[in-house]
């Protein structure tokens, strides 16, 4: 059972609060409140490095045991969607099914709690898991370190995306939910130097390949992050704020975006 007093929240609660709802790893969650929500979103890229992390080593060692970058590839997408329970995949189809339908805001996100998943939900599943593949595929046979460490930026920065999507002024669709407890509780300031943090270690990860690398992965965390939030003002405006799903969706779109950046150029 979670504790709701306004007792002071600690890192301790913060971190559980990121693990224990963004991965599936059995962390309790000992509060649930808005002190505590805003630790755990300024701590979500951290919970992106962990997941990040783990599906690099998985392709890491698909490619040593001579599995190949396609193989290594498709193991690196397949740990996030297990750390996940496939959550931020299911979010993505959804919003996609929301967003396609052409719905006033409320029959949207009637569609979007329905247990189906409707054509454009399947279509927009195929196109970026595929296109996270083809990604990786390409940046693991231009080298194990190179995949390896966008796996580790790519998540980082889909999670930064997360603590940008909950900061002040971002309000929520539902009254209920994981966005609910999420939406407004982080500061601006706060949001901003995430994401900056984010941008940085991006390129202290490209740093480790060379000089040009570090600005390669900097730039594309910065543009990954920068269609996240054309994604979430689409996704205001379009559902009046955000929803778990959203969140999900931009997790997906971000995560998407910045392993894309990283083979161009």
């Amino acid at each position: 059972m979670t504790d709701t007093s306004p007792a002071r929240t600690t890192p301790a609660h913060a971190l559980r609060f990121a693990f224990g709802t963004l991965t599936v790893l059995p962390v309790p969650l000992t509060r649930w409140d808005r002190p505590t929500a805003r630790g755990g979103m300024l701590a979500a890229p951290l919970a992106g490095l962990l997941v990040g992390g783990c599906a690099a080593a998985a392709g890491g060692l698909f490619l040593l045991l001579g599995g190949g970058p396609l193989l290594a590839a498709v193991a690196t997408v397949a740990v996030p969607a297990v750390l996940t329970r496939g959550l931020h995949l299911d979010g993505l189809a959804d919003v996609a099914d929301g967003l396609g339908s052409g719905k006033p805001a409320g029959q949207a996100l009637t569609i979007m709690k329905r247990s189906d998943i409707g054509p454009f939900g399947v279509v927009t599943l195929l196109l970026v898991l595929l296109g996270q593949v083809a990604a990786l595929t390409a940046l693991f046979t231009a080298g194990g370190a190179r995949g390896a460490l966008a796996a580790v930026t790519a998540g980082l920065t889909a999670r930064g995306a997360l603590t940008l999507a909950a900061r002040a002024g971002v309000p929520a669709a539902r009254p209920e939910g994981l966005g609910a407890a999420v939406a407004g509780v982080v500061p601006v300031p706060g949001a901003l130097a995430v994401a900056a943090a984010c941008c940085a270690l991006a390129a202290g990860a490209g740093a480790l390949l060379g000089p040009y690398p570090a600005i390669h992965f900097a730039l594309a965390a910065l543009l990954a992050l920068g269609g996240g939030e054309l994604m979430l003002r689409h996704c205001r405006r379009r559902f009046g704020g955000v929803t778990g799903d959203v969140f999900g969706a931009l997790a997906e779109t971000t995560l998407t975006i910045t392993l894309i950046g990283l083979t161009l150029g």
